[in-house]
């Protein structure tokens, strides 16, 4: 193990939570250099917190060790687990969803359960709704400092028994893309799908090119309208929209130096679905 632990919640940062789970991680090991992906997650968002994860996992080295806790469930019957990616890196997380992201993109080698016997705070038994603090800071900071090796986690989890979040698939029918709108770029209001660059090669469509954005919230059409596609922001004049490809190589629509999400109340979600046509060029004589 490298010593990185790295923790995201959805806790915010307006109360004292995160900085108990960084107590308990410093008192486990003070060479430990702890960091965050985020604190932000919508509360109760297990798909969010497995896109983040999925966002930003594999710009960190090999052996780092990831605490996430989303976990509506706390105090339930689910598992605790630390899952091993095969990039060899290590998850501490409820089994409720949040390895799904992972799970479909660089896959997952091994998954143990947590031996709260072992692995839990001690003199914590009596709490049961902060197991973020009391399990997981624990255990991820036992196994980055190398207290306790990965197989002293706990016993082993069959694979096929982790649970997964349904994630819709990308479409293409009579030239019209269909997808779904993931998650925002939420400093800036722009909107990632699950439309990866490749499907724009496919049908042809190239920077410089329009294409029909068409967006809808459950069946009800929010948003219609003739959009670029460009490199980068600079393509467009501010305030109007573009259509780029994201950090993750997926489609996004923004809005130059504005909200594309603000501003036409988009959300997120299988509800989300959003449609693109490209729509070939007049030529006028």
């Amino acid at each position: 193990m490298n010593n990185l632990l790295v923790f995201q919640s959805d806790f915010g940062l307006a109360d004292g939570a995160v900085s108990a789970m960084y107590g308990v991680a410093k008192s486990v090991s003070l060479d430990l250099q702890l960091y965050d992906v985020t604190h932000e997650i919508p509360a109760y968002n297990i798909f969010e917190a497995s896109y983040r994860l999925y966002q930003s996992t594999s710009y960190w080295p090999e052996g780092t060790v990831f605490v996430s806790i989303v976990d509506p469930g706390v105090g339930s019957d689910r598992l605790s687990v630390v899952a091993k990616t095969h990039a060899n890196q290590y998850i501490v997380t409820p089994d409720n969803g949040t390895l799904t992201h992972l799970s479909q993109s660089v896959g997952l080698s091994e998954v143990r359960e947590i031996d709260e016997k072992v692995n839990r705070l001690p003199r914590s038994y009596e709490s049961y709704t902060f197991h973020g603090r009391d399990v997981y800071a624990f255990t991820g900071a036992r196994l980055a400092s190398g207290t306790i090796t990965f197989e002293e986690v706990g016993p082993r989890v069959d694979l096929d028994e982790i649970i997964e979040l349904t994630i819709p698939e990308v479409e293409i029918k009579d030239h019209i893309i269909t997808g779904y709108i993931d998650i925002l770029d939420v400093r800036f209001g722009n909107v990632w799908t699950n439309i990866n660059k490749q499907f724009f090669e496919q049908e042809g469509i190239g920077y410089g090119d329009t294409l029909e954005v068409t967006i809808y919230n459950h069946s009800r059409q929010i948003y219609k309208n003739l959009i670029s596609f460009g490199k980068s922001f600079a393509d467009t004049r501010v305030g109007e929209p573009l259509l780029y490809i994201n950090s993750l190589e997926k489609i996004g629509v923004a809005l130059n130096q504005g909200s594309f999400a603000d501003a036409y109340h988009i959300k997120t979600g299988f509800q989300s679905k959003i449609q693109l046509r490209k729509v070939e060029k007049s030529i006028y004589r």
